[in-house]
């Protein structure tokens, strides 16, 4: 009984946020200022942590734990997803102000594919068991080629599948037509390059899913504690962009600690029936690897800045 209160509790809240969103703040398409943006990512954030701790009084602690572990990783993968964001709506040339309507039913259609993804996971973990040791490969698999990749071969939207494939069904403007996804042109229903941008964001966040769900079910395999930390960290993705889209390479240490994550967590999985690790202690290494990660961010570009100066590259002293 008091699960489904708690479901009830989140739909609601939720739903209520999606629907303020979609039917008040985007009936006059604008950028959201850095301000707006602060303000809707604290919201999200002070949700995420009220909702953590009504888990706890009524689901307990070690619950409530997983919860904020599953949340923090989720949020640390999804900045990989905005650095993803910039290069669609680069290449579609999508105006700041119709960026915000994009990653609104960007995140509904994350919110549904989220579900069955996390739903087929708990499902398979508890009708196979040995397929916690393979989503624990797959982490340390992905994790590994993060660490040592080169940081070339960037995700090039022009040449998305999914794109591809609409192309087959709808020919897509050239120019963008208003707000509209879609209008008529020579009396032929057409795709705008909105709803392009749209599809391929709806591919890259089902690649960044499939990529994330095994991390998030090595944390815990509670499907409402899994779904609800995930969700929680998706709806807040948007104002997220809009708050860091300024200033993502000064985090260019973090794919680092993200990797290093994935590698604990999936190392966590392959050795769990001959070393048990808390939620406290994984929370604990989660947080202090993503923490130090921004720090050495923060303190290498300083260290860029201050040799480079404002003006270019300082010359030394004659």
């Amino acid at each position: 009984m008091t699960l489904t209160w708690l479901w009830a509790g989140f739909v609601l809240v939720t739903g209520s946020m999606l629907a303020a969103d979609l039917g008040l703040l985007q009936k006059r398409a604008h950028p959201m200022r850095l301000r707006e943006a602060g303000i809707m990512t604290s919201l999200w954030a002070l949700l995420a942590l009220s909702f953590c701790g009504v888990i706890a009084w009524a689901y307990g602690k070690d619950k409530a734990m997983q919860f904020l572990a599953g949340y923090i990783l989720e949020q640390s993968l999804s900045v990989d997803n905005l650095f993803v964001f910039i290069l669609i709506f680069h290449y579609f040339r999508v105006p700041p102000q119709d960026q915000p309507r994009i990653l609104h039913w960007g995140i509904l259609g994350a919110i549904v594919m989220r579900f069955v993804f996390l739903f087929a996971g708990v499902s398979l973990l508890q009708t196979f068991a040995f397929m916690f040791y393979v989503f624990g490969g797959v982490l340390v698999w992905t994790g590994g080629k993060m660490l040592f990749s080169s940081g070339e071969g960037a995700p090039q939207p022009g040449k998305n599948p999914a794109l591809r494939l609409l192309h087959r069904f709808l020919p897509v403007t050239e120019g963008l037509h208003g707000q509209s996804f879609f209008t008529r042109a020579a009396g032929r229903l057409c795709a705008t390059p909105l709803f392009a941008a749209l599809v391929v964001i709806e591919a890259s966040d089902l690649v960044f899913a499939i990529d994330s769900i095994p991390a998030a079910l090595g944390v815990t395999n509670d499907l409402f504690v899994v779904y609800t930390s995930n969700i929680f960290a998706v709806m807040g993705l948007r104002s997220m962009y809009f708050l860091l889209a300024g200033s993502m390479m000064k985090f260019r240490h973090l794919k680092t600690g993200v990797s290093m994550v994935l590698c604990f967590v999936g190392l966590k999985m392959l050795a769990k029936d001959f070393l048990h690790i808390s939620t406290e202690l994984s929370l604990a290494v989660i947080a202090g690897l993503l923490a130090l990660s921004v720090a050495a961010s923060l303190v290498s570009d300083r260290e860029r800045t201050v040799s480079t100066g404002p003006d270019g590259p300082s010359r030394p002293p004659a």
